[in-house]
């Protein structure tokens, strides 16, 4: 049976897996349904897909739909994975920091009784750290390298005060917990919060962001430290061709995931 799939968010991310749907998956998954806060960018999105996606709401998408995707961002995520749930429709959270203003699903994620997923993004090592968890943990950090454009026009930037085109060096711009971080860079660092949900949680997990003019990849570094003794990943992102501030990889992780569901 085909499912119909929607789609919330049509940027790099959105617009990226939308189309690949529709020319690898015809088999399996016919995207219906598409909004985004810019309707003309998702009229643009509609025209290229074939059958094109009507454009609506997000509650007459979710109605309409067997597997929702969110591409959007934190300030609606966890809204959409409430309501999602609720009607037990298959969704697929992208922006995951929204989830953490609903700590219920992120239970209900962890005990397996959701229908909330989340993909692995652009980090590896999750499959690790899930295990040592069964265990005690004593640490969990995040170290990311992200080039200037990938951190522009951050609330972080804007509040500290920081001129991030006057960088001319490798620097440290942020260090804290994974719940701070994702209120300052809602639109970079998602994978902490990933990090977070399958770890320790938000207030347990640390977070370091680095920028450089030199940097052209998006680096996560990934350590965990506990019971079962330590490990180390390290992964080098080649950035979204559309969207300086979204990984290729979390993009393909979101495709992974979805040929999983259906």
């Amino acid at each position: 049976m085909v499912k119909n799939i929607g789609i919330i968010g049509c940027g790099a991310m959105g617009s990226e897996i939308a189309e690949y749907l529709s020319k690898n998956l015809r088999d399996k998954s016919k995207v219906t349904a598409i909004c985004d806060i810019n309707s003309q960018r998702a009229k643009e999105l509609s025209e290229k897909i074939k059958p094109p996606p009507i454009v609506t709401t997000i509650d007459d998408l979710i109605n309409k739909s067997d597997l929702i995707i969110e591409t959007a961002s934190p300030w609606v995520s966890g809204d959409i994975a409430a309501k999602a749930d609720s009607f037990k429709k298959d969704v697929l959270i992208m922006s995951t920091g929204g989830l953490l203003k609903k700590p219920r699903l992120i239970e209900k994620i962890n005990s397996g009784h959701s229908y909330i997923h989340i993909s692995s993004g652009a980090i590896c090592g999750l499959d690790g750290l899930k295990s040592a968890k069964i265990g005690a943990i004593k640490s969990v950090t995040l170290t990311t390298r992200k080039p200037l454009k990938g951190l522009a026009s951050s609330p972080y930037l804007k509040e500290k005060n920081i001129d991030i085109e006057k960088i001319d060096k490798e620097t440290l711009i942020y260090s804290g917990t994974a719940r701070e971080a994702i209120r300052y860079f809602p639109q970079n660092i998602n994978v902490a919060v990933t990090l977070s949900i399958c770890g320790i949680g938000a207030d347990r997990t640390s977070v370091r962001i680095f920028t450089s003019p030199g940097y052209t990849k998006n680096t996560h570094e990934i350590e965990v430290k506990g019971e079962f003794g330590s490990f180390w990943t390290k992964t080098e992102n080649v950035p979204s061709r559309d969207n300086p501030k979204t990984s290729e990889l979390a993009i393909f992780s979101a495709i992974a995931k979805i040929k999983e569901i259906l």
